[in-house]
């Protein structure tokens, strides 16, 4: 009778201890993903303030970067404060709701990774490919028919994957070997049959990141094919450096989007350690570099950067001579 009672207790309450192997050195995690999180942050909300105060950043590659520092600005927000709370306090508690609503938004505001990484390559596509047709095709109605599709493609997935975990029983384990909560981690700690639920979270990747990354590939094939063939000298070198931003940027979200993948493939050959530093690494890391690639490689945002620099450092200097006087 106690075996069936407890067979069909589904626990309602979760702990997130990833890298809990490191034991009482856990809490000094606490300082290297702050400064991260601090990293991210503050690079992400200086390139969204870079391109809005920039006139001439307002283009719809500009605006695009734009979106992407938002979605890297945003998804950090998610789950790093919770992260860092269990590392330095051990406030590693988590509701089913709970878990369930951070891995709603931890999945949707990542699916828009791969989903404007899409909408620069298609843009590039068209200015360098058929630039006369530029202003037909790359418009207010096709932004807004492109974001509507991608929206609607991204969001019903993820509900649906949110949706089918919400009714599973949860009687073996409440403890998630992870820093936040992602879909198979927490369906993993289901009793009964998942296969529904890994079905669906393997389509939605193949609909999602999969159909993304072939159609960019797809474009970049086309742009360097177009640029050899029909570019030359100062043009070509234009095309070439504005590209190999966005695939840098492309090849950083991808690479780690991959090792996430892989990880959880193979996670029972990997050290839970490793897994954990891997499952942050895709979600975090790229949030992190992709500012500082385009701050670095994008002569234009560089120089709004910098301008904007010299007008908060000359300003208060100036108030100040002038108070003086």
């Amino acid at each position: 009778m106690q075996q069936n009672q407890s067979a069909i207790t589904s626990h309602t309450e979760f702990l997130l201890l990833g890298f809990h192997g490191l034991g009482g050195y856990r809490q000094y995690l606490f300082i290297p993903f702050f400064l991260i999180g601090v990293l991210s942050f503050l690079g992400n909300a200086a390139l969204i303030i870079t391109i809005k105060t920039g006139s001439s950043l307002h283009s719809p590659m500009y605006v695009l970067i734009c979106m992407n520092a938002c979605v890297d600005l945003t998804l950090p927000i998610i789950f790093v404060p919770k992260m860092l709370l269990s590392f330095l306090f051990n406030l590693s508690g988590i509701t089913l709701l709970g878990c369930l609503i951070q891995m709603f938004f931890i999945h949707f505001i990542g699916s828009f990774q791969s989903t404007v990484l899409l909408g620069m390559a298609l843009d590039r596509y068209v200015a360098i490919c058929i630039p006369l047709r530029y202003n037909d095709y790359i418009n207010t109605s096709t932004f807004c028919k492109f974001s509507a599709v991608v929206i609607l493609r991204n969001l019903f997935f993820v509900l649906l994957i949110v949706v089918l975990a919400s009714p599973l029983s949860f009687c073996s384990s409440n403890v998630i070997d992870d820093c936040f909560c992602q879909h198979m981690a927490l369906v993993s700690l289901a009793c009964g049959n998942t296969s529904k639920n890994s079905i669906i979270g393997l389509l939605a990747i193949f609909l999602i990141i999969v159909t993304d990354a072939v159609l960019i590939v797809i474009s970049y094939m086309k742009i360097f094919f177009d640029v050899f063939k029909t570019h030359s000298g100062k043009s070509r070198e234009k095309a070439i450096h504005t590209c190999g931003t966005h695939l840098i940027v492309t090849g950083v979200s991808f690479t780690f989007n991959m090792f996430a993948l892989l990880s959880y493939r193979f996670k029972n050959s990997l050290p839970p350690n490793i897994h954990n530093l891997i499952s942050i690494m895709y979600l975090l890391f790229p949030s992190t570099l992709h500012p500082i690639i385009y701050g670095i490689r994008t002569k234009a945002i560089r120089g709004q950067m910098l301008k904007l620099f010299q007008c908060t450092t000359i300003g208060p200097i100036s108030t100040k001579v002038s108070s003086m006087d």
